[in-house]
C-alpha cells in the first residue's frame, strides 16, 4: 500500500489512474488526496473512509456499495460555496478534481455521530411501512408542529439559495443508429455500424468508455481486454460518421425513437465551468436525439444478497470490489468474505487475492450458496488455497460502523430455511452477488413490458419496433457472447435502415467455463424475517424484507402497490439494485412466482438530471428570447423604434430627423406614424411582415382538415388562390385569423397572427392527434424559413414590376391570387393580399436572401417615394378598413357573428367544424351580446383611450352599467380625425346612436356608433 500519500487502501501499482497527478479534496471538512482518474468514491475508499452518509429513514451509517450509477448510499453534496452547491451527486459518478469539496447529505451534527441514529435502533417499531399514512393525523392543531420537524428530517441534500453561475445548453441531433452503452456489446455494435457508413452516436455514462472491458481478467486476441477497447474507440473517434459521448446518460426514451442524453461536459473539471476566451463553457448538455434505430447495450446491474445487517459499511457488491481493485488500484478493506450464487463473482475474491496479497490483504472465505460449484473460476480459487464453503450463505453481518465479522451457515434456498449450525468469521469486508439484472429501464420507457427469464434469473427487456438490445442488457453475460450479440443486433438494425453491415472480425476470446447460477433473493435467518436483524432490499429508501412482508400481510398484492406502500424503488435509485429481490420476496410471501407478481414500471429519468440541463439556455435573458427578422439590422441602421410581439422585435415606427430641427431632433411617434400612413395611402410603403406565423400543411386530407378547423369552406379553393379564414375555439369564440393559400392540390400555406403562431400550431396538432388521427395530414412551422415584405399603396405595382418576372396585370394576377417567380433574381412567392385596403403584394423569399431583396426594393423605390412603416402605422391603416386583430379586437369572448363576419362562416358545411355547435347555444344567440362597431368621436381631435369603458347614460349614478369597451383607437391623418373600434352590447342595432366614455377626471367623451369600416367602404382600392 502507498503510505507516502496517506491512502491506506491504495495499491502501489495497477489501475487506470494517473499516479503522477495527485489531487487534494475535502470531504466532511477533512482533507484527503487522490489521483487523476479517480472517482470521489474510489478516492474515499483509498483513504479508508467507511461512513459516507446516513440512511434516509433510519439514519443508519452507510458506506459505498457499488461503483456506478446503481450506487444507493453515496449521495453527496458538492460545492465549497453557496453558488456551487449541487445536491445528491453520486460519489461513484463524480470524477475527482483538485479542490473538490463534498459533504454527506444526511447526519447531524455529523455523519459519524448522528442524533437521528437513535431512530435506526428503534425504527422497526416506530416506523413500519406505511407509518406516514397512519401517524401525525391527530390532533389536527399539531400538524404545523409535526410538519416543521418532518421537513427538517426529510430530504437528501440541499438546493442552493443563490443563482447558478454555470450555463447549460441543448443540442438537437439525428443519427441512423444510437448505441447506448460502450461496453463489449456496445463497442462491437458501434464498430459494425460505423464501418457500414451509417451515422452513429455512441454514448456511455462512465468517465471512460469500455465498460466491463476496463477491469476484465479475460484476454482478447491474447491482449488485455482494455487494449481492444482502446483500439476500437480510436477507430470510432477517427470516423466522421461517428459521435462519441462519454459521461453521457441516456436518461429518457420517448416516442418515435426520440432519446434524451444528459452529457456531463465539465463537471469533472471543477466546481464551476471553465471560462475560455471570456466565454463560460456549458456545465452539462441535453442532447435531444432523433434516431432511426436504437440499440440498447446498457449492461446489467449486479444484485446484492439480502441478509441481516447487509447495510453496515463494508458490504459491497462483488463486481464493485473488482472494479475498485483493477480500475482504481484500491482494495477497500483487509479481510474479505465473498457470498455468492454464481461463478462470475469469484473474480472479486481472485482479484483481492492476486492484487492485495502483497499488501496484507486476505480472502477469508468464499461462501457459495450452490451445493457443488465446479466452474473454472471455482477451481482457480481453490488452487490459490482460498476456502470455499458450499451450500451456504452469509446470514448476518456483524459490526455497527464497519463490518467486523459474519455469521455463515448452510441453507436450504428452496425451503427458505437455515439448515446448519452458524459459524462466525472475522472480516472487515463482505462482497455479495445474487446474480445480474439486465438494465431494462430505457426499454420500459417505450411502454414495452419486460418478461421474466428463468435462464437469466431476471427480467429481459420488451422491445418495440426499431429497438434492439444486445449483450448483458438481454441476459448474455459472457464476453464472447456479448461481442457477437452486439454485431448481430447492429446488423439487424442496419438492414432495417437499408445499410450493409460493415466488415468486422471479432477478437478471439479465451472462454472461461462457468457453472449454472442458483436463485437466491433473500438469505434465510434462524429467526423469522420480522424478528431477525434488518435485511435491506432497497438501501436508499430503507426498505427491508420485513417491510415487504408486512405490506403483503396488509393486503397489498400488486407489486406497484407494494412499491408505493414501502417506497421500494423510489428516489434516485429507481430499483437498480433492489427491485428483483423485492419482487421475489413479495412473490414468496404471496405464494406466487416472480412472473406472476411482475415488475414495476420505470419512468424517466434513469439517473437524476440537473434542472439546469433540462432548462438549457432557456433561462434569464433566454427564457423569453428575442427573435429578429432577416432585415433587423437594416431597421436598426435606419432608426426604427421597436416593440415586442410574440418574442419578435418588430419595427414600431421609423422616426426621421425633422427638416427644421437644428439639433437633429427626430419626429415623435405621432408625427412619424402620420407621415407613414400618408405615404401608404398616396404612394407606396413597405412593411417587414416576416414575423407572421407560417405553417406548411400537406397531405391527402389537408383540405378536409382545413374545412374542420376553419369556420369557412376550403374544399374548392383552387391552386394559386388564397382565402381569409377564421379559427374558433370549441366554445365558438374567435381564436385566430389569417390567410391560407393553396400551393398544390394537397399543399397549403397557413398564416397566423405573430403572437398566435405557436398556439395555432399546437391547436392543429391537438385536434389531429386526439380527435382526427385518421386524417393523413402533416404540419410544419416555416415561420423562420420565409421572410415576408409587404409593399402597399397606389405605386406598388409599378415598383414591383421593375424587379420581378411575374406578370402583374390586374386581370391575370387578381386580388387573393398568388404567383411564383423571381424578385430581385431570387425565387419568390408573391401574394396579392392586403391588410391596409390598398393595392398590396406580399413577397415571400427564403430568409437568407431577404435583405438583398429588401435593399433592391429601396434602390428602385426612391422615385416612387417608398417609405418603411412599422406596426403602429399598420394598426392605423387596418383599423381604418375595419380589419380586426385577433387578441386585440377579440378577447376570447366574441364570436364571428359578434364581429359581423357571418360572411366567413360556412353554416352548411357537411362536417361540424370546431366551434359550430357552440354558436347555436342560447348564450351565443343573444341579441345583447357585445358586438364590433366603429366609434366616431363627436370631437374629431379626441383620440379615445383603448380599453375605455362605454356607457349609454353618462349621468347614471355610480356604479354605471358598462355596455362595452374600446378595442382599438387611433388618429387618422387620412380621415383627419380620431376613430376607434369597440364592442358594444347590441351594437349592430344601434348605428347612429351616441355613447359615452367616462374619464378619470369625471368628464365623458361622446361618440357616435358607426360601421367599423371608415375608409374605402366598397374596397375598390385593393382591386385596382
Amino acid at each position: 500500500m502507498s503510505k507516502s500519500l496517506k491512502q491506506p487502501n491504495r495499491l502501489r501499482e495497477g489501475g487506470r489512474i494517473d499516479r503522477a497527478r495527485t489531487l487534494s479534496f475535502t470531504f466532511n471538512g477533512k482533507r484527503y488526496q487522490g489521483h487523476a482518474g479517480d472517482t470521489l468514491a474510489s478516492a474515499l475508499l483509498a483513504n479508508g473512509v467507511d461512513i459516507v452518509n446516513r440512511s434516509f429513514k433510519y439514519s443508519r451509517p452507510r458506506g459505498i456499495v457499488a461503483a456506478g450509477p446503481e450506487e444507493p448510499n453515496a449521495l453527496i453534496q458538492l460545492g465549497s460555496t453557496e453558488a456551487a452547491q449541487v445536491p445528491n451527486v453520486r460519489a461513484t459518478q463524480q470524477a475527482l478534481f483538485d479542490g473538490l469539496t463534498a459533504q454527506s447529505t444526511n447526519g447531524w451534527p455529523n455523519v459519524q455521530r448522528d442524533v437521528m441514529g437513535l431512530v435506526g435502533k428503534l425504527g422497526g417499531s416506530f416506523m413500519p411501512p406505511g407509518f406516514y399514512y397512519k401517524t401525525f393525523m391527530a390532533p389536527a392543531s399539531m400538524w404545523m408542529t409535526y410538519e416543521k420537524y418532518i421537513r427538517k428530517g426529510a430530504g437528501l441534500g440541499r438546493s442552493p439559495m443563490v443563482p447558478d453561475p454555470d450555463v447549460y445548453d441543448h443540442l438537437n441531433q439525428h443519427c441512423d443508429l444510437l448505441v447506448v452503452g460502450a461496453g463489449p456489446a456496445g463497442l462491437a455494435a458501434a464498430l459494425t455500424a460505423a464501418r457500414s457508413g451509417a451515422r452513429v452516436i455512441l454514448c456511455d455514462e462512465q468517465e471512460e468508455m469500455g465498460g466491463s472491458l476496463l477491469e476484465s481478467r479475460e484476454l482478447l486476441d491474447s491482449q488485455p481486454a482494455a487494449q481492444w477497447a482502446e483500439q476500437v474507440l480510436a477507430e470510432l473517434a477517427g470516423r466522421a460518421n461517428v459521435t462519441l459521448l462519454p459521461r453521457t446518460t441516456a436518461n429518457g426514451y420517448h416516442d418515435h425513437h426520440f432519446v434524451t442524453l444528459h452529457e456531463r461536459r465539465t463537471e469533472h473539471l471543477g466546481e464551476t465551468s471553465p471560462v475560455v476566451d471570456g466565454v463560460r463553457s456549458s456545465r452539462s448538455r441535453m442532447h435531444r436525439v432523433r434516431a432511426g434505430q436504437v440499440l440498447l447495450a446498457t449492461g446489467a446491474h449486479e444484485r446484492p444478497l439480502v441478509y441481516a445487517n447487509n447495510d453496515v459499511p463494508g458490504n459491497l457488491v462483488a463486481g464493485a470490489v473488482s472494479t475498485y481493485i483493477r480500475r482504481y488500484g484500491v482494495v477497500p478493506g483487509t479481510k474479505l468474505v465473498l457470498s455468492t450464487t454464481n461463478d462470475h463473482a469469484y473474480r472479486a475474491a481472485l482479484d483481492w487475492h492476486d492484487f492485495g496479497k502483497g499488501a496484507g490483504r486476505e480472502v477469508v472465505a468464499i461462501v457459495d450458496a450452490r451445493p457443488a460449484p465446479d466452474g473454472e473460476l471455482v477451481e482457480q480459487a481453490r488452487a490459490r488455497g482460498i476456502r470455499v464453503i458450499t451450500g451456504s450463505a452469509v446470514l448476518e453481518a456483524k459490526g455497527s460502523t464497519r463490518v467486523s465479522g459474519v455469521r455463515v451457515a448452510a441453507i436450504d434456498a428452496e425451503a427458505f430455511k437455515v439448515s446448519g449450525q452458524a459459524e462466525t468469521l472475522a472480516c472487515d469486508t463482505i462482497a455479495s452477488s445474487g446474480g445480474y439484472s439486465p438494465v431494462i429501464h430505457l426499454a420500459s420507457h417505450t411502454g414495452a413490458r419486460p418478461s421474466w427469464s428463468d435462464d437469466v434469473l431476471g427480467f429481459v427487456p420488451g422491445l418495440v419496433k426499431g429497438v434492439y438490445a444486445a449483450g448483458s442488457a438481454r441476459g448474455i453475460h459472457n464476453l464472447a457472447g456479448g461481442l457477437a450479440d452486439g454485431v448481430a443486433m447492429a446488423t439487424q438494425a442496419l438492414e432495417t435502415l437499408g445499410h450493409s453491415a460493415g466488415n468486422i472480425e471479432l477478437p478471439q476470446v479465451d472462454a472461461i467455463r462457468e457453472g449454472a447460477a442458483c436463485a437466491l433473493y433473500q438469505v434465510p435467518h434462524e429467526k423469522p424475517t420480522l424478528r431477525a436483524p434488518k435485511q435491506f432490499v432497497d438501501l436508499q429508501n430503507d426498505v427491508t424484507a420485513g417491510a415487504i412482508e408486512i405490506a403483503t400481510r396488509e393486503g397489498f398484492e400488486s407489486i406497484e402497490h407494494v412499491k408505493r406502500y414501502t417506497a421500494m424503488g423510489f428516489g434516485t435509485d429507481q430499483g437498480k439494485l433492489g427491485n428483483i429481490n423485492g419482487m421475489a420476496i413479495a412473490a414468496r410471501c404471496l405464494n406466487k412466482t416472480i412472473p406472476e407478481v411482475g415488475t414495476t414500471v420505470f419512468r424517466p429519468n434513469y439517473t437524476p438530471v440537473t434542472f439546469g440541463a433540462i432548462a438549457g439556455r432557456h433561462c434569464r435573458e433566454l427564457f423569453d428570447p428575442e427573435r429578429y427578422t432577416a432585415m433587423h439590422q437594416w431597421h436598426v441602421e435606419n432608426g426604427a423604434e421597436f416593440e415586442d410581439v410574440g418574442q419578435w422585435k418588430r419595427p414600431w415606427y421609423f422616426p426621421q430627423v425633422r427638416p427644421d430641427a437644428a439639433n437633429g431632433e427626430r419626429e415623435s411617434m405621432a408625427e412619424a406614424v402620420a407621415r407613414e400612413c400618408l405615404a401608404v395611402r398616396e404612394k407606396v410603403g413597405i412593411l417587414d411582415a416576416s414575423t407572421l406565423g407560417k405553417i406548411d400543411i400537406q397531405g391527402p386530407d389537408a383540405r378536409e382538415f382545413l374545412n374542420r378547423i376553419y369556420t369557412n369552406k376550403w374544399a374548392k379553393l383552387e391552386v394559386g388562390r388564397a382565402r381569409y379564414g377564421l379559427m374558433c375555439r370549441d366554445d365558438g369564440m374567435l381564436m385566430d385569423d389569417g390567410t391560407t393559400s393553396c400551393l398544390g392540390e394537397n399543399h397549403f400555406l397557413m398564416t397566423t397572427t405573430t403572437g398566435g403562431a405557436a398556439g395555432v400550431m399546437e391547436w392543429l396538432e391537438l385536434w389531429h392527434q386526439t380527435e382526427w388521427p385518421e386524417l393523413n395530414v402533416t404540419f410544419t412551422s416555416v415561420t423562420d424559413h420565409w421572410a415576408t415584405m409587404t409593399i402597399t399603396g397606389p405605386e406598388a405595382r409599378h415598383l414591383l414590376a421593375e424587379i420581378t418576372d411575374i406578370d402583374l396585370d390586374r386581370e391575370r394576377f387578381k386580388f387573393m391570387d398568388w404567383r411564383e417567380g423571381k424578385v430581385a433574381e431570387v425565387p419568390a412567392r408573391v401574394f396579392r393580399i392586403s391588410f391596409t385596403g390598398e393595392l398590396a403584394y406580399e413577397i415571400n423569399v427564403q430568409a437568407n436572401y431577404a435583405l438583398h431583396v429588401w435593399q433592391t426594393l429601396f434602390q428602385h423605390g426612391e422615385k416612387y417615394g417608398l417609405t418603411p412603416y412599422g406596426t403602429e402605422t399598420m394598426h392605423v391603416l387596418r383599423a381604418e378598413k375595419g380589419f380586426i386583430i385577433a387578441g386585440q379586437d377579440s378577447d376570447g369572448s366574441v364570436t364571428p357573428e359578434d364581429l359581423g363576419m357571418q360572411w366567413a362562416v360556412g353554416y352548411d358545411k357537411p362536417f361540424s367544424w370546431v366551434g359550430k355547435r357552440a354558436l347555436s347555444r342560447s348564450d351565443t344567440r343573444r341579441t345583447d351580446r357585445k358586438q364590433l362597431v366603429g366609434l366616431k368621436p363627436k370631437d374629431p381631435k379626441v383620440v379615445l383611450e383603448e380599453g375605455a369603458q362605454i356607457v349609454f347614460d353618462p349621468d347614471h349614478a355610480i356604479p354605471m352599467p358598462m355596455v362595452g369597451h374600446v378595442t382599438s383607437s387611433y388618429y387618422s391623418p387620412t380621415l383627419e380625425s380620431g376613430f376607434a373600434l369597440a364592442v358594444v352590447k347590441g351594437g349592430h342595432q344601434r348605428m347612429g346612436e351616441t355613447v359615452y366614455l367616462p374619464t378619470a377626471d369625471g368628464k365623458a367623451h361622446a361618440a357616435e356608433i358607426v360601421g367599423p369600416v371608415f375608409y374605402d367602404p366598397k374596397g375598390e382600392r385593393q382591386h385596382v
